[in-house]
């Protein structure tokens, strides 16, 4: 699901700031104001926004390679800790991924190459001779130390995302290298494993030396690579089924004119907590256990369903892959998604039902559940 405020397009690609975005401007602003007072503030918060225009520019290194492959990209989300490219699919050919992966380390050491090439010819001392400087001068408001600021962060970016661990470009590398010689999912998980080995060294190293940001930079590689893995092996397992093979037949279903009420009274005499919504076989909307506890929150039991329901979700069919799916589940953050066949309701796909498919399919490879004809409850 796409969020935050869209602020342009590049190619098609959306920009957007998530709403926390400002939090990093107003941290700039008063790093910089303590000794400087306003114009110290004023100029945090350029610095800042230059920082983030590099952020801009790597994550639409990689897009514009995923575009060049085919992968559409969804949107460019600004965060108060980086940016990310959503793309819509990760391409599991080798080289694909690891042009992608290569291309936004790529673009900043491109930059820092244009960076000191100017600067040199203009004189400036980009602080080859430690970077250190350039940090400590970058208060002083010149544009020397700006050029120097912005030449020794486009080197740092390059190279930290380069580190060999998820969600690091580094990570997608070390993959994309061990797929060419294995299966692609092992390969995953072998750069899982190195990815973690490296967060807890990073982690270890911080302790000891009281650094308290590598520790939680640390944390957040190690989690990563968690979620790399397990995004993998879900993949991997379900790719090979079809949403015809897990959706439930046996379903209540609610009409425009129900209320909240009869929802409620299914929800509690049933395992059931999302409702497809038709008026005869014709699907007209869903209703989901998070718009009933808001809804009676605000109005009460006895609301009509048409005043609350989605009626834009679109639905899937049977013969989809059970893998895309799960995907949309997760992404629009939906515990239930109706399923459509020739135009008729026949069942839903639940998160429940997609949770024991991976359970049986992970531990019996080879089990495959025979179709059944659409059993629905009106």
């Amino acid at each position: 699901m796409d969020s935050g405020i869209r602020l342009f397009t590049v190619r098609g690609i959306p920009i957007r700031m998530h709403i926390t975005f400002p939090l990093i401007l107003v941290w700039g602003a008063f790093q910089f104001g303590r000794g400087g007072g306003i114009q110290g503030a004023i100029f945090g918060v350029i610095v800042t926004l230059l920082l983030f225009v590099i952020v801009v520019l790597h994550e639409l290194g990689h897009s514009f390679v995923a575009q060049s492959y085919g992968v559409g990209v969804r949107q460019i989300l600004l965060l108060p800790i980086g940016g990310v490219a959503l793309l819509e699919r990760i391409p599991e050919k080798p080289s694909q991924e690891f042009g992608i992966a290569i291309a936004g380390p790529l673009v900043n050491f491109g930059l820092a190459i244009i960076l000191a090439v100017i600067g040199l010819a203009a004189g400036y001392d980009l602080g080859l001779g430690g970077l250190t400087g350039v940090f400590q001068q970058l208060g002083e408001g010149s544009l020397e130390a700006v050029f120097g600021f912005i030449f020794a962060l486009n080197l740092f970016l390059g190279l930290f995302n380069l580190l060999p661990a998820f969600p690091m470009d580094g990570g997608r590398v070390l993959r994309a290298l061990l797929a060419s010689r294995m299966d692609y999912a092992r390969a995953t998980s072998v750069a899982v494993t190195i990815g973690q080995g490296f967060a807890l060294l990073m982690g270890l190293f911080g302790f000891l030396g009281g650094g308290f940001f590598l520790i939680i930079i640390a944390i957040f590689v190690y989690i990563g690579a968690s979620q790399e893995g397990r995004m993998v092996q879900v993949r991997s397992v379900l790719r090979d089924w079809t949403v015809e093979q897990a959706y439930s037949r046996r379903v209540e279903s609610l009409s425009p004119r129900s209320t909240l009420r009869d929802a409620i009274v299914i929800t509690l005499n049933s395992f059931q907590s999302d409702f497809p919504v038709r008026e005869g076989e014709r699907l007209v909307g869903l209703l989901t256990y998070t718009q009933i506890v808001e809804a009676l929150n605000r109005t009460g039991p006895d609301q009509p369903i048409a005043e609350v329901m989605h009626t834009d979700i679109v639905p899937v069919s049977p013969d989809q892959s059970l893998h895309k799916a799960q995907r949309r589940l997760a992404e629009e953050r939906l515990d239930a998604l109706p399923v459509v066949e020739a135009g008729r309701f026949v069942g839903l796909l639940t998160s429940r039902d997609v949770s024991e498919v991976f359970s049986v399919a992970s531990q019996w490879p080879e089990f495959e559940r025979p179709a059944a004809r659409p059993v629905v409850v009106a």
